[in-house]
């Protein structure tokens, strides 16, 4: 299966090639579809038997009505389903020892190919009755439920369905009703084998479509404002059959601004800025694709007439941003809490003499995806509760952060580095799904 998918994801005949842009091909929504259902196959045959043994839970139930899904049964959606159905209901069991897991679904019909439709309306007229008779023929140890106080993403039953389902309930069962906290953030955080063999071509289709939008192509200094530039890309994501999960910002910095402009660039941008030469441009843009989302920033230099390069200063301010990146990744350790990498990531920022906040959050079946949490922009101390999460291998994140120089050639103006690239973080190490920008790219693009 691996090799059908590869050869699907990568010589399709149905791909649609921009080649005045070199973007990577873009599958058909057809071909989408044939390579969802393929991961959802396997995470559901191979992943989640290893995090349900691992959480100690061996029933999974999950309980959505149309249009108010728990975030978590969204994910395990067939690719043709767009949302659930009525009341849908999905059991896991698992039977314990080599045998698979159960996959069922408590309906009228299968739910695609992957969860068996078990609801007979001729025994059962009432579809939580027959829910229950899977639970007592099953007889499971420990019930997961999808509740949490710390974790939206794995929150996902509403107090309704809670209420009904412990009604119906026999009272034997009631005592092994669990959070299945850990389990549902396991599903969401952990990226597998097929996932991360597709993940890097969405992470360059991200970045292709972010410096095409800040280029000469989509900018003419003097009359572009930032808000055309966010526009642009906004468009472009669309022509292209793409999605994306937040509006794209772009900001600028420029020497004019005084010694707080950096304030400005990042939480009171203005909406129409217009781009002038001499400006540091910022952007923070982010795509989905095959259910996997980027999030990625970078910045670029608009060059002033008679200039070919970016001034010394940025530049050395920008292998900073890069240095307080390797700080960071080389502070992962399975097991530390996003605290823990939190603290320990600003403390030797701190001897290298780098003004640093770090903001990162996990990344892939959402933008602020499930996991831990490694700071916020307002809580460099910590962020209690997801920022006590341990790191697990396997999982994706977004090195969001930022490294604050002066610059000399600004008068000593504070310029903010606001980078984020997206990374794997696998067997004890940490690598860019696309690598990083490791250079201010200029606008126009100087030929070399």
């Amino acid at each position: 299966m691996k090799k059908n998918l590869l050869c699907l994801f990568l010589t399709a005949t149905s791909f649609y090639i921009y080649s005045q842009s070199l973007l990577p091909g873009i599958l058909s929504e057809r071909d989408r579809a044939k390579v969802i259902d393929q991961i959802l196959e396997d995470r559901l045959d191979n992943l989640l038997p290893e995090l349900m043994r691992r959480e100690g839970i061996d029933m999974w139930i999950l309980i959505s009505r149309e249009y108010n899904e728990d975030p978590v049964m969204k994910t395990i959606l067939p690719s043709s389903w767009l949302s659930a159905r009525r009341r849908t209901i999905m059991v896991f069991f698992d039977p314990g020892g080599e045998q698979p897991i159960d996959k069922i679904a408590i309906a009228r019909y299968d739910v695609g190919k992957l969860l068996k439709g078990e609801w007979n309306l001729d025994v059962y007229p009432d579809q939580w009755e027959a829910l229950m008779n899977i639970i007592e023929g099953k007889r499971p140890k420990k019930i997961g439920l999808n509740y949490s106080k710390t974790f939206a993403l794995a929150d996902g039953i509403v107090h309704s369905e809670y209420s009904h389902f412990m009604e119906k309930l026999p009272d034997g069962f009631k005592n092994k009703i669990v959070s299945a906290e850990k389990l549902a953030i396991g599903w969401l955080e952990t990226r597998t084998e097929k996932e991360l063999e597709i993940y890097p071509m969405i992470a360059h289709l991200g970045h292709t479509i972010l410096q095409e939008g800040l280029s000469e192509k989509a900018i003419h200094p003097g009359i572009t404002t930032t808000d055309d530039v966010v526009w642009w890309l906004r468009e472009r994501v669309t022509e292209l059959g793409l999605g994306t999960w937040f509006q794209p910002s772009v900001s600028t910095q420029r020497s004019s601004q005084g010694k707080e402009g950096f304030l400005r660039s990042f939480s009171k941008r203005p909406e129409d800025d217009i781009i002038q030469p001499g400006d540091l441009l910022h952007v923070d843009f982010g795509i989905s694709y095959l259910r996997l989302n980027t999030d990625q920033q970078q910045h670029f230099y608009v060059l002033k007439p008679g200039e070919t390069e970016v001034p010394l200063g940025l530049r050395q301010a920008f292998k900073r941003g890069n240095r307080l990146q390797d700080i960071l990744v080389e502070n992962f350790q399975e097991g530390k809490s996003g605290n823990e990498i939190l603290n320990d990531a600003l403390r030797q920022a701190a001897t290298e003499g780098i003004q640093a906040s770090i903001y990162t959050h996990p990344i892939g079946l959402h933008g602020h995806a499930a996991g831990p949490t490694i700071g916020m922009w307002d809580q460099q101390g910590g962020v209690p509760g997801r920022g006590d999460y341990p790191l697990f291998s396997n999982t994706c994140y977004s090195i969001e952060l930022f490294a604050a120089s002066e610059i000399p050639e600004w008068n000593d103006q504070i310029v903010r580095i606001m980078i984020e690239e997206d990374g794997v973080f696998q067997n004890g190490n940490f690598w860019f799904l696309d690598g990083r920008q490791e250079e201010i790219l200029t606008i126009p693009r100087m030929k070399n």
